[in-house]
């Protein structure tokens, strides 16, 4: 019995598999950050779309870990992309927090899967560390060349330090949404995976 608890050469396939079907999709919908505005939206559009990887994910989970596990994937490639070292804190923690919400549930139940859904996309929070507290000026100072200075200044100012609070909620909510988004494309597969 103790040895179903522990994570097979299948299940870390399965994690391998899903984090870059889900960071392949998270990906190519951040280019919409290109324009400032959006950019701040982003902690809300990526988990409304990367919810319906992540659900199909959880219709394969059945074992505690596999979801901080790919969090934590996730947070190490954001550090290789060149976000700041707590960006892999974050992730781990909202991972850690979704596994629990998941055992919960028991693995079985849509609901959790979906407020799990909500939690695992504050790992996301991490990617706007940059714009906020000790990283802002050398951050903004590095976008000028790429850019252009107008886009600095306005993502300055769209991004005052209470925005970082705003982005928390953007990035539950998106992930909430996305988890129901997931929920209800995949609907088949949640009843053939024996959740309800």
């Amino acid at each position: 019995m103790e040895e179903s608890k522990k994570l097979s050469v299948k299940d870390l396939i399965n994690i391998g598999v899903f984090t870059a079907l889900y960071f392949v999709v998270f990906f190519v919908v951040s280019f919409v950050g290109y324009v400032p505005i959006l950019l701040i939206l982003l902690p809300a559009i990526c988990p409304i779309v990367a919810g319906i990887p992540y659900m199909l994910f959880l219709t394969r989970v059945k074992k505690f870990g596999m979801v901080t596990i790919m969090a934590l994937i996730l947070g190490l490639l954001e550090l290789v992309m060149g976000r700041p070292w707590p960006v892999v804190l974050i992730a781990i923690a909202a991972g850690l927090c979704a596994d629990l919400i998941l055992k919960t549930g028991q693995y079985k139940s849509v609901k959790f899967c979906v407020l799990s859904s909500g939690v695992f996309s504050l790992w996301m929070v991490g990617m706007a560390l940059p714009l906020f507290f000790g990283y802002r000026d050398n951050y903004l100072a590095g976008l000028v060349s790429g850019y252009g200075q107008a886009y600095v200044d306005t993502l300055a100012s769209l991004t005052p330090d209470w925005a970082f609070f705003a982005l928390i909620a953007l990035c539950f909510i998106g992930g909430f949404i996305g988890g129901f988004l997931g929920s209800a494309v995949l609907k088949k597969h949640f009843k053939r995976a024996g959740m309800a």
